[in-house]
């Protein structure tokens, strides 16, 4: 009985050993599978920046496309939330979520500015490109703040205040509810917070 119970807890113990082994190379998919569509949802929204004609009609009312951007980041947002929670890979679709988040929310301005500048010009210190309100926008972000391109009329000023209070909240309570929602994903599936992690990261803590 007593070889019975060893070879048992042996075979018990081997399970335990191969399931984490097994998972590895599903982890390395998904990773590499995660950092792909990041990677492919950032070159398109920066490839539809570019491609899109930013003139004539659509360059009307900043502000309208602004607050209509705006709802849109909520509504992405919210629905990579709700990804991470259903997603077997809770700590890489977060990641994916703020890559897509964050290039939304940083092009979404860098039109609001360039719309801006084109339908007053003198909002800003100098005539700007699509390149260079891209360029204010990650200054402004980033709170580098270089001061070689300035908001000088009151609504570019006020869009850039927008932005760094959503900077804020994006860097605060965005990742926050994200790691709410990773937690809560894990804890759906009866796993450990460490469980995306390598097998040697697990042992070492």
């Amino acid at each position: 009985m007593k070889d019975r119970a060893t070879a048992g807890t042996g075979a018990v113990g081997a399970a335990r050993e191969r399931e984490p082994r097994g998972r590895e190379p599903q982890r390395r998919r998904a990773s590499a599978a995660a950092l792909a569509r990041a990677l492919l949802i950032a070159t398109g929204l920066l490839t539809v920046y570019y491609l899109l004609p930013l003139d004539g009609r659509l360059s009307s009312g900043a502000s309208v496309v602004l607050v209509c951007g705006l709802l849109l980041v909520v509504v992405v947002f919210w629905w990579e939330v709700r990804a991470i929670v259903d997603s077997p890979w809770p700590r890489l679709k977060a990641v994916e979520a703020l890559a897509t988040t964050l290039a939304l929310f940083l092009l979404l301005f860098a039109t609001a500015y360039f719309l801006l500048e084109h339908t007053t010009p003198g909002s800003f210190s100098e005539p700007l490109t699509k390149t260079d309100s891209l360029y204010f926008t990650l200054t402004t972000f980033t709170t580098v703040g270089y001061g070689d391109i300035a908001a000088r009329s009151q609504t570019g000023r006020v869009i850039t205040m927008v932005q760094m209070l959503g900077g804020l909240l994006l860097v605060g309570v965005a990742a926050k509810i994200l790691a709410g929602a990773v937690q809560a994903g894990l804890r759906r599936q009866g796993r450990e917070p460490t469980d995306d992690f390598p097998r040697g990261r697990r042992a070492e803590r």
